[in-house]
């Protein structure tokens, strides 16, 4: 009973006033037909000598257009028998299948499809506040979501379509239905309570959001990624804190892990006065070498806190052979690092540019990058519509072997391989690996499932947009809680685990029980870095862990209760960049 008030409750609202008259149409259409053939079948009786009641005329019609066909009243002769026929032919037709579709299509579906936007929530409860308003769905927005609910910040997800709605909210993602440029869906998502509004749709959309939610709060820090410089200044003015260009910083970041121009310290990044950096150990004197060989800690006082071999990110230990194609990742003071340069940097002469796969935003932001280091580069870009320096750009397809001949593959150093397209970019790691074994492939990832597959493919290093942005809306959430070097390896701060307090680094045997590396110790204003086996943890300390996200779930899982701090905020390359 409770269902059928329920639909006929549905059927008697407003937006169904077309469809309940469409089914009142058709109901009149089959109902004079009805009375017609009943009016045919009383006079047909009647020249066969037989006489029935009017109620007869309609029992007789309605079982043989519903083919019931009880067969207690029939036709004796041949004129009878082929109206029979047309009656049951039209009933088939009428009450068998248009009837049916008409009424599922008009009102059974339309009822389902209410039941099921009725699921999808369109405000937060009561009391929700220092929650984060995400306002797409885009693989940018479900990273973010997924690392939110990692560290276990409130968010939720505002999507237009109520199905969608409910397809995310199938993948335990916490979501509401709302018009995004409609002031009421803030109100319901208590965005005077929230902690942060991320618009990542375009830039026209996003400066609509801004303003939309400047209306219900003029104090909730709304962020925005901008597609054009030009957009910067209009997002700002429609009520954006902070405005991004993640596809600029995604090339700029890909440019910064360029290192075959160079055997010297790359540094990538830094907090307060610890550098992290990268150096290939190729036509060094410390190929062949184990760690404990090699002697770095002692002799120059870096840390080396993880190698790259191919695109794998290694945990060193005493016994890990160093070899031509690996990359160290050091740990250091700026003086450290000048000392490591001294004795084992040396520049190198490229033979031929360094090449970039893609002319777009993410390219361009690559090569202004190069031209500030002093190194010279290519953009291989395939639309000649696309425009960039002609003392810098070739046109042409890069999975051509005339194109990349031209611009220098066999001698160049590293190749950055930024399209927007996944297959695109496995697809020519592929080639250049093929064509070059021994050159550097830095690689743009789009889709997170893509990442394993470039590095199968010969990438040496994968840098996820998706990552990229959302770790750079949580470090603005949180600053200096997390700090991403390469897809999967971060760094971040928590504060000394209680059972650590007394004992000295080797007795915690930190880095064998979860596959983390201890870089630097915050200590009130002061920071220790690259401490040694010996230093004494106290109460007082702050550590500066980095490794992979299984190195960093388990160091969580085996001390339950550790939350990450907020820190000096990481910079990243330029800023932190060694003269």
């Amino acid at each position: 009973m409770k269902l059928i008030l329920s639909e006929l409750v549905h059927l008697l609202t407003k937006k169904q006033e077309r469809n309940v008259r469409i089914l009142l149409k058709l109901s009149l259409y089959i109902f004079i037909l009805v009375t017609i053939y009943s009016v045919l079948f009383h006079f047909l009786m009647l020249y066969e000598g037989r006489d029935f009641s009017w109620i007869t005329g309609y029992y007789w019609t309605l079982t043989v257009m519903s083919t019931l066909g009880f067969g207690d009243i029939t036709f004796h002769t041949d004129l009878g028998k082929l109206f029979s026929i047309i009656v049951l032919l039209s009933g088939v037709v009428l009450l068998l299948t248009v009837l049916p579709f008409t009424f599922i299509q008009f009102f059974y579906l339309p009822w389902v499809d209410a039941q099921a936007k009725a699921r999808a929530p369109r405000e937060l409860p009561e009391g929700t506040r220092d929650h984060i308003v995400l306002t797409s769905h885009d693989p940018v927005s479900m990273n973010l979501a997924e690392k939110l609910r990692q560290y276990q910040h409130d968010y939720v997800i505002v999507v237009e379509d109520a199905h969608k709605a409910l397809e995310l909210q199938d993948r335990n993602l916490k979501v509401a239905v709302g018009h995004l440029g409609n002031p009421r869906t803030y109100e319901q998502l208590k965005v005077d309570q929230a902690a942060l509004v991320v618009a990542n749709i375009d830039d026209m959309m996003n400066t609509n959001i801004a303003i939309t939610v400047r209306e219900v709060c003029d104090t909730v820090p709304i962020v925005a990624n901008a597609e054009i410089e030009d957009s910067i200044d209009i997002l700002e003015l429609s009520g954006c804190s902070r405005v991004y260009q993640f596809t600029k910083i995604l090339g700029e970041s890909l440019a910064r892990r360029v290192l075959g121009t160079s055997t010297k310290a790359n540094v990538i990044g830094c907090i307060e006065d610890l550098l992290i950096a990268e150096a290939p150990a190729m036509r060094t004197s410390l190929v062949g070498k184990t760690l404990l060989q090699s002697n770095l800690r002692e002799t120059v006082g870096v840390n080396v806190v993880g190698l790259w071999e191919r695109g794998r990110f290694i945990t060193p230990t005493a016994d890990t052979v160093i070899h031509t194609t690996t990359v160290l990742l050091l740990a250091g003071t700026l003086d450290q690092l000048s000392t490591y340069d001294h004795q084992f940097g040396q520049g190198v002469c490229p033979l031929a540019p360094v090449l970039i796969l893609g002319g777009g935003r993410v390219g361009q932001a690559a090569g202004q990058v190069l031209q500030e280091r002093h190194i010279d580069y290519r953009i291989i870009e395939k639309d000649e519509s696309v425009h960039g320096d002609p003392e810098h750009t070739i046109y042409g397809s890069a999975a051509d072997i005339h194109t990349l001949t031209k611009a220098g593959i066999k001698e160049a150093p590293a190749v950055i391989i930024t399209t927007h397209d996944d297959a695109t970019n496995i697809y020519l790691s592929i080639y250049c690996r093929k064509l070059c074994p021994d050159i550097q492939i830095i690689c743009r990832a789009n889709l997170e499932q893509n990442i394993s597959k470039l590095h199968t493919a010969g990438a040496d290093l994968v840098m996820s947009y998706a990552s990229m942005a959302a770790d750079t809306v949580l470090n603005l959430l949180n600053p200096g809680e997390l700090f991403m070097l390469a897809e999967g390896l971060n760094i971040f701060r928590v504060a000394v685990p209680s059972s650590f307090v007394g004992k000295t680094l080797a007795e915690s045997q930190l880095s064998r029980e979860t596959g983390l590396n201890l870089i630097g110790i915050h200590d009130q204003d002061t920071t220790h870095t690259n401490p040694g086996p010996d230093f004494e943890f106290s109460e007082s300390n702050e550590l500066i862990l980095i490794g992979d996200m299984d190195a960093e779930n388990r160091f969580f899982r085996l001390y339950s209760g550790m939350e990450k701090i907020r820190a000096s905020e990481f910079k990243e390359g330029q800023s932190c960049q060694v003269n």
